[in-house]
C-alpha cells in the first residue's frame, strides 16, 4: 500500500516500542518519517536503518517535547529536511506508578510535562508546517483515562487531559482542515512494559482475565490503528478515541 506516498509524518518518542512500530509503518506506506527521539540517538538511528533498509525514507532528530526550544528545533529540522509536515503522531510519553503517598512534585511536573505539554508544544509547532489542504493529528493516549486503575494518579491524569484535548483541539483546527484523534492503548508488550516487570507477571494475568481477545497487545497493532486514522479511509472522523484494547477498555 501507498496510502501516504508523497506524505511528511512526525512522531515524537519513536525510537522504540510503539513509536517506532507507528514511524515504520507510516514509512511502510510510502510517508517520508522524522523519527523523534529523548535520549537514545542510537534508538533512533536503528528506526532510520530500519526504514531506509526496507525501502522508505526517515531522519531522526532528537529533541525532547516537554521543552519548547528542543521543540522548535525538532520542527526546524523537518522543515529544513521534507519543508511541510501532514501527519503528527503525538506519541511522546512517560509512565510510572505509585500510591497517593509516593506523589512528588517533580513526578507530577516529569508526566505532565511529557504527556501533556509535550503534546500542546509539538502540535502548535506543527501548525505551521501544515499545508492548506489540512491534516492529521494522532495523539497516543490511554485506556486508563477511563479504566482508572489505583496507583496510578498522576499518569492517569495525563491520559484523560490527552482524551480532553483531542476533543478541544478537533474543535479548534477543524477549520483549518485538520483532523485530531486519539488512539488509546490497552497493555501493550514493549520495551517500557518489560522494564516495568508488567511482562510475565501476576499483573499480566490479571490484564489477561479481563481481555476478551485474550491475547496483550503488540506495538504494530498500535501502528494499524494510527494509519488508519491517518488515511482517507477515516476522512470523516475527528475528536474520537479509538480504543485498542482486545476489548480490555470496555
Amino acid at each position: 500500500m501507498s496510502r501516504f506516498l508523497k506524505k511528511v509524518a512526525i512522531v515524537t518518542g519513536a525510537s522504540k516500542g510503539i513509536g517506532a512500530a507507528v514511524a515504520k509503518r507510516l514509512a511502510a506506506e510510502g510517508a517520508s518519517v522524522v523519527v523523534n527521539y529523548s535520549s537514545s540517538k542510537e534508538g533512533g538511528d536503528r528506526v532510520v536503518a530500519e526504514i531506509e533498509k526496507a525501502g522508505g525514507k526517515a531522519i531522526a532528530v532528537g529533541a525532547s517535547v516537554g521543552k519548547e526550544a528542543e521543540v522548535a528545533k525538532l520542527f526546524e529540522e523537518a522543515k529544513k529536511a521534507y519543508g511541510r509536515v501532514d501527519i503528527l503522531v503525538n506519541n511522546a510519553g512517560v509512565f510510572a506508578v505509585a500510591p497517593l503517598e509516593g506523589v512528588s512534585v517533580s513526578e507530577f511536573n516529569r508526566h505532565f510535562d511529557t504527556n501533556v505539554l509535550g503534546l500542546l508544544l509539538a502540535t502548535k509547532a506543527a501548525l505551521p508546517l501544515f499545508p492548506a489542504s489540512g491534516g492529521v493529528i494522532i495523539n497516543i493516549g490511554s485506556v486508563v483515562s477511563t479504566l482508572a486503575p489505583p496507583n496510578g494518579s498522576v499518569y492517569v491524569g495525563t491520559k484523560g487531559a490527552v482524551d480532553s484535548i483531542t476533543k478541544s483541539l478537533a474543535k479548534e483546527l477543524a477549520g483549518r482542515k485538520i483532523r485530531v484523534n486519539g488512539v488509546n492503548p490497552g497493555m501493550v508488550v514493549t520495551e517500557g512494559t518489560h522494564a516495568a516487570g508488567m511482562v510475565g507477571t501476576e499483573f499480566e494475568t490479571a490484564m489477561l482475565s479481563i481481555t476478551p481477545l485474550g491475547r496483550l497487545g503488540q506495538p504494530e497493532d498500535i501502528a494499524s490503528a494510527v494509519a488508519f486514522l491517518a488515511s482517507e479511509d477515516a476522512s470523516w472522523i475527528t475528536g474520537e478515541s479509538l480504543v485498542v484494547s482486545g476489548g480490555g477498555g470496555m
